[in-house]
């Protein structure tokens, strides 16, 4: 007869192979949320990606489906995004670390 709790415990044990930074990686990559949690940190390190003037008339950022929603109600800051929407996109996936950013939308 074979004892249950061997086998669990050797999933346990096998489970064990992988940080805790990394088991949180991939729960993220394999999870919905992930984009959400890509945005937090995309709002909480703006300033420094944008500086400081952008980032103060930037009203919303947000992720979704691989695009990345900048909301503002400056024209002249809208067209100036318009216009280095391919560097903020580098930039963002560059801090990120990863294609995450595939295209921008400025509202």
């Amino acid at each position: 007869m074979t004892n249950p709790f061997n086998s669990k415990f050797q999933y346990l044990y096998s489970m064990g192979q992988y940080s805790m930074a990394d088991a949180i990686q991939q729960f993220l990559n394999q999870s919905r949320i992930k984009s959400s949690i890509q945005a937090l940190q995309i709002e909480d390190i703006w300033e420094e990606i944008m500086g400081k003037t952008i980032a103060r008339y930037t009203e919303e950022i947000k992720i979704i489906n691989h695009t990345l929603f900048i909301t503002t109600h400056v024209a002249p800051l809208k067209q100036e995004l318009y216009f280095q929407r391919v560097k903020i996109m580098q930039r963002v996936n560059e801090v990120l670390g990863s294609q995450v950013i595939k295209e921008l939308v400025i509202q």
